[in-house]
């Protein structure tokens, strides 16, 4: 009886190339011969229904046949005396397995590949006004960083650097393991050298000739005016090094503090303004403070009511990109008296006689 390929590769019948070849990936990873826990018979079982199902003409005699489907031919599966090379089978998924076991290309494929330092995610906190602004941080970080004797080559200062005698100056080395599918030849970054192909004569004495070193460094954070809450700034080169690869990045997450009488809308700034109901009805002059701490004039028309927005064009947060500055939009709350003298009293009674 056939086996389920589908069902071998935890895949429905309707997957589509991709997720037959995810599937098979994430498997053959899973069951290597060659990795801690590895299961043989469960790899060549994973390849043998890939091998199948990546194949259109061989996923449709199998989906037509079913059971009737002869998995006892080797030629069936397209792979015999063909070790992985049968049709519908891509080598360069070898190439991805074997990279993570081997740690370098599969069978000579690729270059140098240059290691790069970790990335370091920090937090920070500005004022609104900041936000708005613009602002400098500075921030010490406990990180691996550029040795500053040597300035990462690793050689002590005035010494020269010479040819790497274990890779002879090339940065990899090729190395041949053996596996039950057979020996392959890899390249490796030179440990020696870490890929860079030479080393130093004499080596530097604060790093010991990594040139990197743990140390506190202080870096200074340019924060962007018109900034919003939650924004990520990225930094490149500012986390952590590694010896004579590439630099992590430095991911800053801006948080912004709350302002007491504004709060934004895109470039706009926005704020709630209370308005005395006698000034409402026969208007009036008031005054507001802008982030910048100049007074603006507001003027409060006659008869507003309660919810209408009043705009102070231009005075909001400046726009670079369209070249203009949003507006301060003022919505109006019309404060209602809670305790009446007899007078006034009196004279809310002549203006309901009077049908205001």
């Amino acid at each position: 009886m056939a086996k389920d390929y589908y069902q071998l590769l935890g895949i429905n019948k309707n997957a589509t190339k991709d997720e037959i070849k995810k599937a098979f990936h994430k498997l053959a990873h899973k069951y290597h011969p060659d990795k801690a826990g590895g299961d043989e018979a469960k790899f060549k079982e994973v390849n043998e229904a890939y091998q199948v199902l990546s194949d259109e003409k061989k996923r449709q005699q199998y989906d037509t046949h079913g059971s009737a489907w002869n998995a006892s031919g080797p030629e069936q599966h397209g792979y015999a005396g063909q070790g992985f090379g049968g049709a519908g089978f891509d080598p360069s998924d070898l190439g991805d397995i074997f990279n993570d076991f081997f740690g370098g290309g599969f069978s000579g494929g690729g270059g140098n590949r240059v290691e790069r330092g970790r990335d370091i995610s920090i937090d920070i906190e500005i004022t609104f006004h900041e936000s708005v602004f613009g602002a400098q941080r500075k921030v010490l970080l406990g990180k691996t960083s550029t040795c500053d004797n040597c300035h990462g080559s690793g050689a002590k200062p005035g010494t020269k650097m010479k040819k790497c005698g274990t890779c002879n100056g090339q940065g990899r080395v090729n190395q041949v393991r053996k596996s039950f599918l057979g020996s392959f030849q890899t390249v490796t970054t030179c440990a020696t050298c870490q890929g860079a192909g030479e080393v130093p004569e004499e080596k530097c004495k604060q790093c010991s000739g990594s040139g990197v070193i743990k140390k506190q460094e202080e870096i200074e954070i340019n924060v962007p005016a018109g900034i919003n809450n939650g924004e990520m700034l990225r930094m490149s080169g500012r986390g952590e090094a590694v010896s004579h690869g590439v630099a992590g990045d430095l991911y800053i997450k801006v948080h912004v503090k709350p302002h007491a009488t504004f709060h934004r809308e895109g470039y706009n700034l926005v704020m709630n303004l209370d308005v005395k109901l006698s000034d409402a009805l026969l208007g009036a002059m008031y005054t507001i403070v802008a982030l910048d701490g100049k007074n603006l004039e507001v003027k409060i028309p006659e008869g507003i009511k309660f919810g209408d927005t009043l705009r102070l064009k231009e005075k909001g947060i400046a726009n670079p990109g369209r070249g203009k500055t949003g507006d301060i939009l003022i919505h109006v709350n019309i404060k209602t008296p809670t305790k009446l003298s007899g007078k006034a009293k009196k004279l809310i009674e002549d203006l309901k006689n009077e049908g205001v």
